[in-house]
């Protein structure tokens, strides 16, 4: 599933038809700032009216924009690719998706087989231009990806190079069942010169983005279209390798018509194990001894249901590795999904072991924090030497062994990798009493960090208090979200963005844009608040460089009149926050309707003194909770695995 929808057909997945902007994207159409679009509204009588959108963020329709901006010279010297995107989104009335494979075809020197303008394809010309035929086509896909993430499953290219490596060393000819936009096959033609690529894909205009993909690379190709389980248009081949990410959990597979279909050599797939039945259909199509590299979720190694075909596919000695992947490697991007490494049994006997992978075993569980180049380094040095001498390989706790397919053929015929990893039982000692050290160093510094405070009679307190809206009004503090629609990532490059997640738990900010977005700046004694709360949350931002989020309120108050910190530490009291309304314990937050009190500055700075001190005990609580559970967990798996033994010494008790 190199690129696939997850609705049935062209017409009612509704592709997104990027037929309207706003202003920040005629602004990027031209080269310009938005106050220069703002300016032009008010000062050209023919600029193009709204037609959605609302008073603050307006929306227009697309081609009127192209036109006006052509018509009179404004179109950015740099607003190539821009300008070639919009053009596809709006010319014709072809699905997008048409558009973009046709350019593909006219970018790879073949016909389209939808008609471009004449704009259009000078547009192409000049993508192609600037930075090469291919990349130009590749970033056309990745718009129509992004533009329809919401209903597209799409392989990493980096995951393609993956599967791509256990399926090495290529030659031949390379089948991918579910090839979608071709992603799979275009990197093993990449891999090998003289590769022939063949492909099918159930949705016509997928297929077309595949061929014009295979085309840049002079590949010799044949993409059919076309369901591949109930009718394969390749029913004779018998490939040197198979690579494929097929539909997960679909239940609709044909598992009724098909049950008497040849291609189940292992096994009639029960109706729920769609999966198998592509396991089974890519071996089909594999010559004696070829190679299968097959994404999997993780569920199809320990189902019950499976448990016949699995036991059969080992006992053949069709499955040689299963590698799990972090979470985040391939949509569904929650998943710790496997790579299952397979090949069609020889006339020769067939080997009996298994090589299991843990991809995450000692590293960050989400691929973004871990690297694709160190996944790489952690699953191909040990596949390639299984695959010179399987019985070489010396097993890794915690992160590969090898087993006799006899160990697992029991009652589960579980293939999950980590049942069968012993764990590490390397301790690192030095990092362990350096873990030590900072811990007791985090509970001193709590001593510290308590504010001296005394009992004062409540009647003696400050009385008079003032709402944030009347001093918004007044000009001591202003309040701000971020406007319109912010398209926020989580890692990566780009600007910084504080998240409501952010806020709640007091960490830098982890969200991403693009550089050059259009945003509401966040600099150091701003102040944020969730819009919605558990519980009373308030930052006060002490470094710069970073962007405001959705779902999050900014207060900037003038420090001559209002004290950042005094100001937050009534926001983060239980009495002080005054909810507009509570659904299951959760508070929607209007922060204009907070009262604090009305005292001078400098008595303002005395508590803000107190508050800073208790914001900052409760960062350094939360270390030391988080790094006092990682020391207990290193503790007790070390004493159990025998790396650490009790001195038989009491503990050492502070004095009391």
């Amino acid at each position: 599933m190199c690129g696939r929808f997850t609705g049935n057909s062209i017409e009612e997945r509704h592709v997104v038809d990027e037929s309207e902007v706003t202003a920040s994207e005629i602004a990027r159409l031209a080269g310009v700032g938005r106050a220069a679009v703002s300016n032009w509204r008010k000062r050209f009588t023919d600029f193009p009216q709204p037609v959605g959108g609302t008073d603050t963020s307006p929306r227009f329709r697309s081609a009127e924009i192209l036109s006006w901006l052509e018509d009179q010279g404004k179109l950015g010297t740099e607003s190539a690719r821009e300008l070639v995107w919009q053009r596809l989104a709006t010319s014709g009335s072809d699905p997008v998706v048409d558009r973009v494979a046709a350019a593909g075809e006219y970018l790879a020197g073949r016909h389209p087989t939808t008609t471009l303008d004449k704009r259009t394809r000078d547009s192409l010309d000049a993508l192609a231009a600037d930075g090469g035929a291919e990349p130009a086509f590749d970033e056309l896909c990745g718009r129509f990806v992004a533009s329809n993430w919401r209903t597209m499953a799409v392989t990493p290219p980096d995951l393609a190079r993956l599967m791509t490596d256990l399926v090495a060393p290529l030659a031949g000819s390379v089948f991918d069942p579910a090839c979608g936009l071709g992603t799979l096959l275009r990197t093993a033609a990449r891999t090998k010169a003289g590769i022939h690529a063949a492909g099918q894909e159930v949705d016509p205009s997928l297929a077309r983005l595949a061929v014009a993909g295979l085309a840049f690379g002079g590949a010799e190709s044949a993409i059919e279209t076309g369901d591949s389980l109930r009718a394969d248009a390749f029913p004779d081949l018998r490939a040197d390798a198979v690579v494929c990410n097929p539909p997960f959990n679909d239940r609709n597979w044909g598992a009724e018509e098909l049950a008497y279909d040849q291609r189940w050599a292992f096994g009639l797939p029960p109706k729920g194990e769609s999966e198998l039945a592509w396991v089974q259909h890519c071996l089909a199509h594999l010559r004696p001894g070829g190679r299968a590299v097959v994404l999997m979720p993780p569920a199809a190694a320990s189902r019950r249901s499976g448990r016949p075909i699995r036991a059969e596919l080992l006992r053949r000695g069709a499955v040689r590795a299963i590698v799990q992947l972090p979470a985040g490697a391939a949509p569904p991007l929650g998943l710790s999904l496997q790579l299952w490494v397979l090949e069609q049994p020889a006339e020769q006997a067939p080997d009996t072991r298994v090589l299991f992978v843990d991809g995450t075993a000692g590293l960050p569980q989400r691929i973004d924090d871990i690297g694709w180049r160190a996944l790489r380094e952690r699953v191909d040095p040990v596949w390639e030497s299984f695959l010179a001498d399987p019985a070489a390989v010396a097993e890794e706790p915690g992160r590969h062994t090898v087993r006799p397919v006899i160990d697992l053929l029991d009652d589960e015929v579980d293939l999950t990798p980590a049942r069968y990893l012993r764990p590490a039982t390397e301790l690192d000692i030095a990092a362990l009493r350096t873990t030590q050290r900072s811990f007791a160093k985090l509970l001193d510094d709590l001593a510290e960090l308590l504010p001296d405070v005394q009992p004062t009679h409540m009647d003696t307190g400050p009385k008079a208090t003032v709402s944030i809206a009347e001093l918004q009004r007044s000009g001591a503090v202003s309040v701000r979200q971020q406007a319109g629609r912010l398209e926020v990532q989580t890692g990566g490059d780009g600007l910084p963005v504080y998240t409501a997640r952010d806020v709640i738990s007091g960490e830098p900010p982890s969200g991403r844009i693009p550089a050059g977005t259009e945003h509401t700046a966040v600099l150091p004694g701003d102040v944020l608040v969730p819009t919605v709360l558990t519980r009373a949350v308030a930052l006060v931002v002490t470094e710069p460089g970073a962007a405001l989020g959705p779902h999050v309120q900014l207060l900037r108050p003038d420090p001559d009149q209002i004290d950042s910190w005094f100001l937050a530490g009534f926001l983060r009291s239980r009495d002080s926050l005054r909810f507009a309304s509570t659904m299951s314990g959760t508070h929607r937050v209007d922060v204009r309707r907070v009262e604090v009190p009305r005292v001078p500055i400098a008595e303002q700075r005395k508590y803000a003194a107190a508050f800073e001190l208790l914001a900052r005990f409760d960062a350094t609580l939360s270390r030391a909770s988080n790094l006092g559970h990682d020391l207990t967990r290193s503790l007790n798996d070390g004493l159990a695995a025998g790396a650490l033994a009790p001195t038989g010494r009491p503990s050492q008790k502070p004095a009391t």
